[in-house]
């Protein structure tokens, strides 16, 4: 028992985590499929642009806490409702900044652009009620990752039915745009209501614990604008070179490859608890913890790769139509791209445990720079398939050649090399 892949514990956690985005998947099949058709690849390349405007001060509005509170809540038991009511405030401040800057640089970069401009308005919003998602990660080092999958549940229900009544109204784009608002509202409020009702500690604000916090955290807000900049560069690059209508082929291409990526989220998240604890009582299961990861999140992917790569044309045929057929050829390249991404995200529990944050600033800013300069050659070329290709080839050496070039990170490469090979696993 002690040496299965899951534990009980972790396998119950990531049962309500993949049991809940199931359901919510099933609704944005039906849901966002229909509002995707229904906006057209102009309007939804729109809604995408103005989200990746987002998510580049998405690391500044997070200051990087998320990845280093529940190991501070696992350290210090005693503090906890003192790092979370002091990360809640951190992140409100942040993210209000952030929506204010947000806006400030689409009014200049998109002038004359109205509808650009207030599209990124409503969609900003989302940014300061997404401060509460701390409470999430109470609950995740808690093991009670079914009450956080029931709230985002009934989130996603309401906006599932906000949508479904600006389809029936007929509203535009502005409305749409709300919709990721609207999720974060709901799901913020649910989580203050129902962590008052667990009895959670009582939150407030440390000034010593906030430095504590930020001191740990602070090489992930540098990453993180890193790994933004290869990540969102590409919707970019494609709206000013290109068009809107690209964009919209892009996303497509990416909503599809990501419909199930939850399942590798899940996952993660709860062995990540586990994988902490064991960082300082048993060096052996620690690293074989970290291998078994590894193989499933790289293995699962690509059995799923396969799949999108035999029947991404039919995929995208019954889901948008033939007005999307141009997403095929990105969604058969960028399915790919999963594999590699989330054994970056499964490799933060190594690099929380171990302190070796701040070698994360090298890999992201060579991966931003590597990807700025292929999608510049390029999406002249191939338009949505080039960005596609340039995240791609980014993804390969950030996730598995660069960690060997920096001798700090070469044991964590060599543990991902052994898990590929499926070499101590068991």
């Amino acid at each position: 028992m002690k040496n299965a892949m899951f534990e009980k514990k972790e396998l119950k956690n990531a049962g309500w985590l993949v049991g809940g985005k199931v359901v919510q998947m099933l609704f944005a099949l039906v849901v966002s499929t229909i509002s995707t058709r229904y906006l057209g690849p102009k309007n939804y390349g729109l809604i995408n642009y103005a989200s990746s405007l987002i998510a580049f001060f998405m690391s500044f509005c997070t200051l990087g806490i998320n990845y280093v509170i529940i190991k501070d809540f696992i350290d210090n038991p005693a503090e906890q409702g003192e790092a979370l009511g002091t990360s809640i405030l951190l992140r409100v401040i942040s993210s209000f900044c952030s929506a204010v800057m947000i806006v400030t640089i689409s009014s200049i970069v998109d002038a004359g652009e109205k509808e650009t401009v207030i599209v990124v308005v409503l969609s900003s919003i989302a940014l300061v009620f997404n401060s509460f998602d701390m409470i999430n990660y109470w609950f995740q080092a808690q093991y009670k990752s079914k009450v956080t999958s029931l709230i985002a549940l009934i989130s996603y229900v309401v906006t599932s039915a906000y949508k479904i009544i600006l389809l029936v109204l007929d509203k535009g784009v502005r409305w749409f745009a709300f919709a990721s608002s609207v999720d974060y509202i709901c799901i913020g409020l649910f989580l203050f209501v129902i962590y008052k009702k667990y009895n959670g500690p009582k939150l407030k604000f440390s000034y010593n614990k906030a430095k504590h916090l930020l001191s740990k955290s602070y090489h992930y807000i540098i990453s993180g604008m890193m790994v933004v900049i290869y990540g969102q560069t590409d919707k970019l690059m494609l709206k000013h070179m290109i068009s809107n209508t690209e964009v919209g082929y892009y996303s497509v291409g990416t909503t599809v490859c990501n419909m199930w990526v939850f399942v590798l989220a899940a996952i993660i998240d709860s062995m990540y608890p586990t994988i902490l604890n064991l960082y300082t009582k048993n060096k052996e299961e620690f690293d074989k913890k970290n291998r078994q990861l590894y193989v499933i999140v790289f293995y699962v992917s690509v059995f799923v790769s396969l799949g999108f790569t035999v029947f991404g044309d039919l995929i995208i045929s019954i889901l948008y139509g033939n007005a999307y057929a141009p997403a095929v050829t990105s969604l058969k390249i960028i399915t790919w791209y999963t594999a590699f991404s989330y054994l970056g995200v499964a490799r933060r529990a190594w690099i929380v445990s171990n302190d070796k944050q701040s070698y994360l600033k090298r890999i992201y800013a060579f991966a931003a720079i590597l990807n700025i300069v292929l999608n510049y050659f390029l999406i002249p070329y191939l338009g949505a398939s080039g960005a596609a290709l340039a995240s791609l080839i980014t993804e390969i050496f950030t996730s598995l050649v660069l960690p060997y070039c920096i001798k700090e990170l070469r044991e964590n490469a060599q543990l991902m090399l052994e898990a590929l090979c499926l070499r101590k696993i068991k």
